[in-house]
């Protein structure tokens, strides 16, 4: 069994699912393995960071990411991958092809 995950993981884990396509509340807060409180508190910090925002489909509150919410998202895999990983970054690098945008390829 692992310890607490920190905050950066949590906002990570809401990040991921919302960019799988998870994008109502209740949903990501079972993904997520979270309480209604700390959700609320995160998604309310990710919008007001421009990483998410709220859209309304079929009377239902949804969440997307913005691009600069895909581009952190994208650093923050990236960087626990660098610090997690005992093996080489470059081996992990095929796990974030859906992430990487086409432009990034050529640099990492």
């Amino acid at each position: 069994m692992t310890g607490k995950r920190s905050r950066l993981e949590i906002y990570l884990d809401v990040l991921e699912e919302i960019n799988r396509g998870v994008s109502r509340p209740t949903n990501i807060m079972y993904r997520c393995n979270l309480s209604w409180r700390p959700l609320k508190e995160i998604l309310r910090s990710l919008m007001e960071k421009g990483l998410i925002k709220e859209i309304k489909q079929d009377n239902h509150r949804c969440y997307i990411l913005t691009e600069r919410g895909r581009n952190v998202l994208f650093s923050l895999k990236k960087l626990m991958y660098i610090f997690y990983s005992p093996r080489k970054e470059e081996q992990h690098m095929s796990n974030l092809a859906p992430l990487i945008p086409m432009q990034y390829y050529r640099s990492v």
